[in-house]
């Protein structure tokens, strides 16, 4: 009951300091978000860059249980967004590492050949920095992408594979039409603010005035004169997913395995690219999640009644009830 009325005084703040937001011109590298907990740097160097990857580390707040959770984010998104289940882990006594991938967040931009094989070794070398051996993931969207492929390479770093409405679940190659990075970048450079918003509407069964705050950061990079590069890095990243399917490697995970999914999230990569009779048959997590289950020997499955791609944040005590009973 202790932990439950934690949660309750928990969800209640869920994006206390990214509402006041407003869009405004800002940095690609986030500078000017603010973000849940202070920021650390890993220095990393690639393809003869010097670059660094942001990061928070969250001590437990309440006892601590010797046990870390990882939380890897979306591809839209960044350690900015996941600050109530960062509150309600460390209440529970878990230390949180919370990256923003290359290319992400706070983190370098660079202009790399991205892979999740690369972002994986990058999220080992930060745990190895830390000198943290067993940690739990939490992956959503194309952070359960990640995730997924951090289980296959490390199996023997994972307690638990945490998937909240991973995108991957269909191989997006065998009916999104092939788009070549510049043909990507073009669309990405076409963004508007309202366009943003119409996307991220898509996310939630039901928008609210708070969710706002979520289109305020990425359209705010719109106007910086970085801007052309910030699209590049968001078409390079998006040829990473698809060019890297995950869809057929489920059944050999071998970290015990929990969906947490929102029945009616309709997410899919490419969608726009879509006639309207494929966008009624892909995407269907009320099914794909199911079918996911299947194939992950011993996986578990905790689904949510109207709710979308984001059930951290649309649902948010329904989902860290769920969460940290899970864990």
């Amino acid at each position: 009951m202790k932990s439950f009325l934690l949660l309750l005084a928990i969800t209640t703040i869920s994006f206390t300091g990214i509402y006041a937001q407003k869009i405004d011109t800002l940095s690609i590298n986030l500078e000017n978000v603010k973000y849940p907990y202070p920021i650390k740097y890993l220095p990393i160097s690639v393809e003869g860059q010097d670059i660094k990857m942001a990061y928070m580390d969250v001590a437990p707040t309440g006892t601590a249980n010797g046990k870390t959770v990882m939380l890897f984010h979306g591809k839209n998104f960044a350690g900015y967004y996941w600050g109530n289940v960062i509150r309600a882990l460390a209440g529970n006594g878990f230390r949180v590492i919370v990256p923003d991938q290359i290319g992400f967040g706070r983190s370098s931009k660079p202009i790399i050949n991205y892979s999740f094989t690369q972002l994986a070794q990058w999220d080992k070398k930060l745990l190895d920095t830390l000198g943290i051996q067993k940690i739990s993931i939490l992956g959503h969207s194309m952070g359960g992408m990640l995730a997924t492929r951090f289980a296959l390479m490390f199996p023997d770093r994972m307690d638990k594979l945490l998937l909240e409405n991973p995108i991957g679940l269909e191989n997006y190659k065998t009916f999104v039409p092939t788009s070549t990075v510049e043909e990507q970048y073009q669309r990405e450079l076409k963004n508007t603010p309202e366009s943003i918003r119409q996307y991220y509407r898509s996310y939630f069964t039901y928008w609210k005035p708070e969710y706002e705050a979520l289109v305020n950061v990425a359209a705010g990079v719109i106007y910086s004169a970085d801007f052309p590069k910030y699209a590049k890095v968001a078409a390079l990243t998006y040829k990473m997913i698809y060019d890297e399917p995950v869809v057929d490697e489920f059944p050999n995970l071998k970290v015990p395995t929990i969906l947490f999914i929102g029945k009616e999230d309709r997410t899919i990569i490419g969608k726009a690219l879509l006639n309207e009779d494929q966008k009624v048959i892909y995407g269907q997590y009320k099914f794909l999640g199911k079918n996911t289950a299947v194939k992950i020997k011993g996986a578990k499955i905790v689904e949510f009644e109207a709710c979308g791609h984001i059930p951290h944040i649309e649902i948010p005590t329904e989902f860290l009830v769920a969460l940290t009973g899970s864990l």
